[in-house]
């Protein structure tokens, strides 16, 4: 199953706003999957404005950051477990072990991964695939569901000009 969908942001807010469509896709998603969704995209693509987005709409009432030195940081919000990971700064894929990151995927939990590159082959396929690039002013985003779960948050995904 491959299915993709393509969205452009012109803008900051619109790459939030896809972020909080996505969300809306998430809350009417069974809360006992597990779900990994990765964000691949060069420095500065909006990867972390993205993840702003999603959790915002999910009632996260502060600045999201991206976990660039804590590498992991967790939210409970709208009945889910969110993870948001950043590997930017491992140097070999073994230290995905130290960061048990595989024990995260568990029913309930969204795993949100920026730069899964860099954990070579120790991820599981996503069930989403966010691949950000720039385009002119503003950002392209490709949307690939690689699973059933996945799918079906692109089935889901509603959104108004962004």
């Amino acid at each position: 199953m491959r299915e993709s969908r393509r969205l452009t942001a012109k803008d900051p807010a619109g790459t939030r706003a896809i972020g909080a469509a996505l969300a809306e896709a998430l809350l009417a998603t069974d809360p006992a999957a597990a779900l990994l969704v990765t964000l691949t995209g060069e420095l500065g693509a909006g990867k972390t404005t993205l993840v702003a987005g999603l959790l915002e709409r999910l009632g996260h009432p502060g600045p999201v950051r991206s976990p660039t030195y804590a590498l992991v940081e967790s939210y409970a919000l709208a009945g889910w477990r969110l993870h948001h990971c950043d590997l930017y700064r491992l140097r070999d894929p073994d230290e995905l072990d130290d960061l048990g990151l595989r024990d995260l995927l568990a029913p309930g939990a969204v795993v949100l991964i920026e730069w899964p590159e860099r954990a070579g082959d120790r991820l599981p396929p996503p069930d989403l695939a966010l691949q950000l690039s720039y385009a002119d002013a503003g950002r392209e985003l490709t949307l690939r569901a690689a699973t059933a779960t996945g799918a079906g948050l692109l089935d889901r995904l509603r959104l108004e000009a962004a």
